[in-house]
Parts: C-alpha cells; sequence; structure tokens
C-alpha cells in the first residue's frame, strides 16, 4: 500500500507516472470500491467441486501437519492445490470446499483467497502475467513496462488478450528488489503440472521479447535479463567467495567446554 500512496503524490506532480487502479484479473469494484463475486456459468456457489484423487493425495498432506483442531492453518495451500486443479483460478465452489475440510466459516476462506495476489478467482489465459509495482519496481520503471504490456496484448491490467493466451495483471513486492523492474509468469494449463517463473532487470524491451519467446513456444532464460548473474552488482561477488559443491566454511563458535583462562597465570 505504501508504493500506491508514493505513486498517487508523484502523479499529482510528476505527469510521467502513470496513475493506474489496483486489480486482480478481472475484478468487479461495486461503489465503495470492494471487490465482489459475480457468478458465471462455472463458477457459482450451485456448482459442486472435490478434489481429484491426485490433488486429495496432496490434500491429505497438508492437513497430517496439523493437530485436528488446526486445519484452518491449511486454507492457503488447499486454495493453491485448488487453482493448480482449475488451471490458474479458484472458483468459489472451491472456497466452500475447503471451508469444509478446514471447518471454518465461508468468509475466512474468502478473506485469504482476495488478500492474497497469487490467488486468481476469474479464468485466466494460458500464461498470467503479473508486473511487480511495489515502490523499486516502481521507481525502475514498472509503470512504463505496464504501459507497453498492455499496448503490445491490447488489453489492460486485469484482462486477458484476444487469443486467451496472456492475462495482464500486477503483484505487491515479489521479494528481489535489487532485480528490479521484474515480472513472474505462471502456467497453469496442463494439471498437475505447473510453472511460476521470474524474470527480472527488464526494460520494456526485454519485458516484450520475453512474451514473444513463450508466444513462438520457446522457454525464456528466468531470472535476470540484463546477463548479470542472479544479483550481482557491477564489482562482481565481493563476499561469499566459496565455489558452488565446495564446503561452506561455518561461522566461527568457541569451545564451550574449555576451562577459563588464569589470568593472573598469563601474566
Amino acid at each position: 500500500m505504501l508504493s500506491r500512496t508514493i505513486r498517487s503524490v508523484l502523479t499529482k506532480t510528476n505527469k510521467c507516472f502513470v496513475n493506474r487502479t489496483f486489480t486482480n484479473c478481472a475484478p468487479r469494484f461495486s461503489g465503495n470500491a470492494l471487490l465482489e463475486h459475480v457468478d458465471t456459468d462455472d463458477n457459482r456457489s450451485e456448482l459442486p467441486f472435490d478434489f481429484t484423487p491426485h490433488y486429495w493425495e496432496e490434500a491429505n498432506k497438508i492437513l497430517a501437519k496439523y493437530p485436528p483442531h488446526g486445519k484452518q492453518s491449511a486454507t492457503v495451500p488447499l486454495l493453491d492445490l485448488a487453482q493448480r486443479q482449475c488451471k490458474g483460478y479458484v472458483p468459489i465452489q472451491a472456497m466452500h470446499k475447503i471451508a469444509e475440510i478446514c471447518g471454518v466459516p465461508r468468509k475466512q476462506v474468502y478473506e485469504n483467497a482476495t488478500f492474497y495476489a497469487m490467488f486468481n478467482r476469474t479464468p485466466v489465459g494460458k500464461y498470467h502475467v503479473q508486473v511487480c509495482v511495489t515502490t523499486p519496481c516502481m521507481l525502475r520503471g514498472c509503470d512504463e513496462i505496464m504501459e507497453a504490456l498492455e499496448k503490445h496484448l491490447g488489453c489492460k491490467n486485469g484482462e486477458t488478450d484476444s487469443e486467451g493466451l496472456f492475462t495482464l495483471g500486477e503483484m505487491e513486492c515479489m521479494g528481489a528488489c535489487v532485480n528490479a523492474p521484474m515480472v513472474v509468469i505462471s502456467d497453469y494449463s496442463n494439471p498437475p503440472n505447473f510453472s511460476y517463473d521470474f524474470y527480472e532487470d527488464l526494460t520494456v524491451e526485454s519485458a516484450i521479447e520475453v512474451l514473444e519467446k513463450i508466444r513462438r513456444g520457446q522457454k525464456p532464460t528466468v531470472g535476470p535479463q540484463n546477463g548479470r548473474p542472479n544479483s550481482l552488482g557491477p564489482q562482481g561477488r565481493t563476499s561469499l567467495f566459496f565455489d558452488k559443491g565446495s564446503e561452506v566454511q561455518k561461522p566461527y563458535c568457541r569451545d564451550i567446554n574449555a576451562q577459563p583462562e588464569n589470568k593472573e597465570q598469563k601474566k
């Protein structure tokens, strides 16, 4: 939310910043700007939902981690399983099933599903492209990347392109600010397999090229797109000089069984 406040202030004083409204995969806004569910043919509470045998096996592994009175702790991982099974989104009937499994009110599952940007509540394209819009990425050009991707794909933030291939969205902090700006592209189209790949150190040109490689059926290199390894700065590695595969030097730890020094004898 801090980044959105800063963006609001900067937009008033500097027209180069794009003023956008937060959205999460084609939501519907009510008069007070809160997200609300809209029934569709395949996303309404009257429809039945159950996990497939494969995902029930995974669900039982998750539930086994918690005591019987703590099943509500499985809400988020079960939402993730439902999204994988449903090819990239969590329909409301799946939320109701998860509430039943966890023994919690439905609204508690709604709260989790609407809070986390990783959960989509409406269908998405084969590839879900989310642009990080937190402050470091904003300062490094995420607004320009979002604007360029909207123009390139012919759809707005929260919408899917005409081919049904890409859905464009945004996300708060992806946790790799030193590699700003960045996007994450997920593909849930072939369950139980899925991918969730981060592309970092982007420019407008390299962001578009990543999408075009995916469109051509190629697999872009995951990670920084400017050629640097991981998050190394211009000086290269300045710490952690051990080689890959070698034994990591352990931090110093005193011998707790050693007898204390006799200071008088040392004199």
